[in-house]
C-alpha cells in the first residue's frame, strides 16, 4: 500500500468522517440512512488515516506531493 492522497485529501475525508457521525449521534439522521452514512463515513476516516484510497489505486490517480531530496 503506497500512500497516494495528499494532506488537503486527507483533512477533508476526516472532516467528512467527524460530520457524518456527528449528524447520526446527534439523532439527526437515523434509520437505514444513518447505517450508510456511518459506513460511508468510517471509510472515509480509514483512508484518511491510512493516507490510502485503493479507488485512486485502481485509476492510477495520486494526490501527493512528491518532494524533491
Amino acid at each position: 500500500m503506497r500512500k497516494n492522497m495528499g494532506s488537503i485529501d486527507k483533512i477533508i475525508r476526516i472532516t467528512i468522517a467527524i460530520i457524518l457521525s456527528l449528524l447520526v449521534s446527534t439523532e439527526i439522521i437515523t434509520g437505514t440512512m444513518g447505517y450508510v452514512l456511518l459506513i460511508i463515513g468510517a471509510l472515509l476516516l480509514l483512508t484518511g488515516l491510512f493516507n490510502f484510497c485503493p479507488v485512486y489505486s485502481f485509476f492510477k490517480y495520486n494526490t501527493r506531493i512528491r518532494r524533491l531530496k
